[in-house]
């Protein structure tokens, strides 16, 4: 275990979990429908939740985030999620998140290498990005949560290792819970400061057929740092073709439970034959569900009512009883 792992905050396996309420939008969280999708989330077996929200910034360059605009929720939004979550008996990552408002992917948020006088800067924009992941740093520590996760899929951003190690070290000063970092598919061997984090997790949209050769890749940057690890983000939209392309919500094609469920068979199955793959977080499911009897008509990644709710639950329940006989 590398020294900066906190020996004194335990790593609680397998990681049952499910992404909740994304994108966070002010008034979704603390409705009725909400409090009953988190409910129904339970039914599939669910010990772990992440509460995922994003703040805005204008475009990819901006380097203002608006975390206390609307649409953000606020933090008694959070708060009330939160507690909603421990009374389901749930542990808790909490997710702040940044998106673009013109529609460009996060991913894409970057800056020049070397400042250039009249231009926006990297310092400049891990300023405003410190500020707002401190803030709910703050927020997780006063909720209790077992993790909080301080980036998700920053692919340009990845590079700006000192930036990163100063952001984490302020976390630190206020937050005492795991820290982690979810980075994009393809990305976990790219990562230099992995040592920085305490559990490292990734986003594993990675097409069918493929699921064995990322893992194997994985591995050895686990087994390297010597890091628990999770899947934060996976799973597939329920539509014709997603397997292929798990990460395109853009995808078009006609709804398919069918395709998502066997996918997400192929995914769990190949990761429970690695110990070291501690769980997933899978994406997602919204404050809002739709109906369980317009489940077939919905071609997103949720699985409420729909073939791979099973395959979802099948897994988890073996996870489980797996971990209470060992």
């Amino acid at each position: 275990m590398s020294s900066t792992t906190r020996p004194d905050v335990r790593w609680d396996v397998p990681v049952c979990g499910m992404t909740w309420g994304f994108t966070g939008v002010r008034g979704t969280w603390t409705t009725p429908e909400a409090k009953a999708s988190m409910v129904a989330m339970t039914e599939l077996g669910v010990t772990w939740v992440t509460l995922a929200y994003a703040a805005l910034q204008a475009t990819a360059q901006s380097t203002t985030i608006g975390y206390r605009d609307v649409p953000t929720l606020t933090d008694d939004e959070i708060r009330a999620a939160a507690a909603q979550a421990r009374d389901l008996g749930l542990r808790i990552c909490l997710k702040p998140m940044v998106n673009v408002a013109d529609g460009t992917w996060r991913a894409h948020i970057g800056f020049f290498d070397h400042d250039v006088p009249g231009e926006p800067t990297w310092a400049q924009w891990f300023a405003s990005y410190t500020e707002y992941i401190v803030h709910h740093a703050r927020l997780a520590a006063e909720l209790g949560v077992e993790m909080l996760c301080i980036g998700c899929e920053m692919v340009r951003a990845d590079s700006q290792e000192q930036h990163w190690r100063a952001l984490i070290a302020q976390v630190r000063e206020v937050y005492d819970g795991l820290i982690t970092y979810n980075c994009d598919k393809y990305q976990e061997d790219r990562l230099t400061w992995w040592d920085a984090v305490d559990v490292i997790s990734a986003s594993g949209y990675y097409p069918t057929g493929t699921w064995p050769e990322h893992l194997d890749r994985i591995e050895s940057v686990v087994r390297r740092e010597g890091k628990p690890f999770c899947f934060l983000e996976a799973g597939c939209p329920s539509r014709v073709g997603a397997g292929a392309r798990p990460n395109d919500w853009t995808l078009v094609g006609a709804p398919d439970e069918r395709a998502q469920a066997d996918y997400l068979e192929e995914m769990m199955s190949a990761c429970a034959e690695r110990a070291w793959v501690g769980g997933f977080m899978l994406w997602d499911w919204p404050a809002d569900l739709y109906r369980a009897d317009q489940a077939a008509l919905d071609d997103g990644y949720c699985v409420y009512a729909k073939a791979g709710a099973e395959v979802v639950a099948r897994h988890y329940q073996r996870a489980l009883v797996g971990d209470e006989q060992a």
